[in-house]
């Protein structure tokens, strides 16, 4: 089958000329809701959810899906900047591009504008700062009075935003939590030992001179940035996440750079100001603009925000979030010297995620989660049987009884996921399905082990029982294939096997049941035919002749919807010793009412024939298994 094209997350056009910025912010401002918070996707397995990405780890691959969220010092804001994480993907991918032949990075490619796979590597766990200016917080510790930065001396007489002589290097942590800590080269140097401590320095400094020259022709300055190392199977360095994106840099225009900082060193010259900062207060126009976080980071600030005290970040306004999303898609044109493209179909994020990853053969758009309290072999069954479909499944182990917070946590986890998923909960009891029914967004099985409960799920609760890891696959299967096409493609197999099989089993029971019954027909030569209809609308054939030519029946086949009439039937077949086979739930009804009864599987050996089930097969088939 032909795969589907891509959805575009946003077309890439040569632009040559700037674009009217009140039309875009009004673009940007229809889309405002239009926005990625976070992407949970099971199917794509272990997960590491960082501050503004979901990271998956998945064979020799890491994907990133990168949202719509912003950091500043250290606060995840509540806030989502519309295309935010599109923009720094497509960035990161022309900077790379531009800085492959200083060092290889781990970039396989970007399978959505959220979306970028790359080559799994040992990550240094250290965060290569490489400083061009005075800028930042570094500027700000400065002119607190601070010389010393990451070990090393910085001479007294700098100026905020004064270019240094060379980069200067100032590595930090990678926190998982809280705040990045400093760390001088030695610190480093013990972490990674000598030779890779100065391979990877060495490597950030030439990769940020790359930066400058070509950010300079395009009329920007790197003013500072952060690089991040992996090293692959063979030992080999690697730039990995992010390069020179303004997320991980800041940036700030050539022109207005040149034409400010002139002022700033004139004025800080007659003594009037003790700091650049204390100047900026009194002549705000000296302020450079930055296409980076820091506009975000000031807005905060002119809020009242205090980074050391708060304990969350505030809810910037619309207008501060349309501001912050146009400096991405300026510096985005301006980087790449091509066109944002606003989408034409205001679909969400998601959707478009799932399409484009299903057509790159990463996924298959649904998954079922297994959860089972202990019996795993009943659930590598249901497995098993999924994957026969192409359906991805999962299994967690979770009691209810025993880990009820964990339960329910477990479910709000799922309830994250952008993609359906059906949870099957495999239990002795009932109120595994009971509370995963009762709190997830998602449909619940309950498929229980062979000694589970025979009922439905308690009043109140929603979820479905399924006896047999067979019929749960296939439930899961119909319930995925509207949205799935290589389950729908699995199941549509599935059902024109099954129709060919018993279109085979079908004929060679005609014969059967025709070369058994060519005796009794010679016999009967010249009877009437009685044709009736039977309860199912089959038309059913006998031959009728004199009393004396009929046989009593030996061996009865019973097989009925209505178990209401089972117990009269059951009786009488009983009372002319009649040999009964059955299967299913005809079967157990009529052991209930005290019958002898043969499973159908054991009397044919041919357990083959739909497993062993008679449910509603043609009566031909019925007459051949007797035959």
């Amino acid at each position: 089958m032909a795969s589907a094209a891509p959805v575009e997350a946003q077309a890439l056009k040569f632009e040559p000329a700037p674009r009217n910025e009140t039309d875009v912010k009004a673009r940007i401002r229809e889309c405002l809701r239009l926005t990625l918070p976070e992407c949970y996707i099971p199917e794509l397995g272990e997960s590491k959810k960082g501050k503004v990405r979901d990271i998956y780890f998945a064979g020799q691959n890491v994907m990133m899906v990168t949202n719509d969220r912003v950091s500043a010092f250290d606060y995840i804001l509540p806030n989502l900047i519309p295309f935010k994480g599109q923009l720094l993907n497509m960035i990161s991918e022309y900077t790379m591009s531009q800085t492959k032949d200083v060092l290889p990075n781990a970039l396989i490619e970007n399978v959505d504008g959220s979306v970028v796979v790359q080559k799994k590597m040992k990550n240094l766990n250290v965060e290569w700062i490489v400083r061009g200016y005075l800028w930042g917080s570094m500027a700000a510790a400065y002119e607190k009075g601070d010389r010393t930065f990451c070990g090393l001396s910085v001479p007294d007489g700098l100026l905020r935003f004064q270019k240094f002589d060379t980069p200067i290097f100032t590595p930090t942590t990678k926190a998982e939590v809280g705040h990045d800590e400093n760390l001088a080269f030695e610190q480093v140097e013990a972490l990674l030992g000598k030779d890779l401590a100065k391979q990877a320095r060495d490597a950030a400094l030439k990769l940020f001179a790359r930066g400058q020259e070509v950010f300079r022709k395009r009329g920007l300055i790197l003013i500072d940035t952060k690089y991040e190392f992996g090293l692959d199977e063979n030992g080999v360095l690697h730039v990995i996440d992010e390069v020179n994106t303004p997320d991980s840099s800041r940036l700030c225009d050539v022109d207005e750079w040149e034409a400010k900082y002139p002022k700033v060193a004139a004025e800080m010259a007659t003594g009037q100001y003790k700091t650049v900062s204390d100047l900026i207060k009194a002549k705000p126009e000296l302020k450079m603009k930055e296409f980076s976080k820091q506009y975000v980071r000031d807005a905060l600030l002119d809020m009242g925000f205090d980074p050391v005290t708060a304990t969350s970040a505030p809810q910037l306004s619309d207008d501060t979030v349309v501001e912050c999303a146009y400096r991405y898609i300026t510096i985005f044109e301006r980087i790449t010297r091509r066109k944002f493209a606003f989408p034409d179909v205001l679909m969400k994020p998601e959707k478009r995620i799932l399409h484009n990853l299903q057509r790159a053969g990463l996924i298959t758009g649904a998954s079922v989660v297994i959860i089972s309290d202990t019996d795993c072999s009943h659930a590598k069954k249901i497995q098993t049987e999924l994957a026969k479909y192409k359906v991805h499944s999962q299994v967690r182990l979770c009691s209810a009884f025993k880990q009820p917070s964990v339960l329910e946590a477990l479910i709000r986890e799922y309830n994250r996921s952008i993609e359906p998923l059906l949870l099957v909960c495999c239990s002795s009891s009932d109120a595994l399905s009971g509370i995963a029914s009762s709190l997830s967004m998602h449909p619940v099985v309950s498929c229980p082990p062979a000694d589970g409960p025979a009922g439905s799920a308690a009043r109140g609760c929603s979820s479905a029982l399924i006896s047999s890891p067979v019929d749960v696959a296939k439930f899961a299967a119909q319930t995925f294939s509207s949205s799935c096409p290589a389950i729908a493609d699995a199941l549509r197999a599935s059902i024109e096997d099954g129709s060919a099989c018993l279109q085979k089993a079908d004929a060679q029971l005609q014969a059967a049941v025709a070369q058994t019954a060519a005796p009794a027909a010679a016999k009967a030569a010249g009877g009437e035919k009685a044709v009736a209809n039977g309860a199912h609308g089959h038309t059913i054939q006998a031959v009728s002749g004199s009393v004396a030519d009929r046989v009593a029946v030996k061996t009865a086949l019973v097989s009925v919807f209505d178990k209401d009439a089972l117990e009269e039937l059951g009786a009488l077949l009983a009372q002319q010793g009649v040999h009964i086979l059955s299967t299913g739930g005809t079967a157990a009804r009529l052991r209930q009412l005290g019958c002898t009864v043969q499973d159908v599987a054991d009397y044919t050996g041919s357990p083959e024939i739909l497993d062993g089930r008679v449910k509603t097969l043609h009566p031909k088939v019925h007459g051949g298994l007797l035959a």
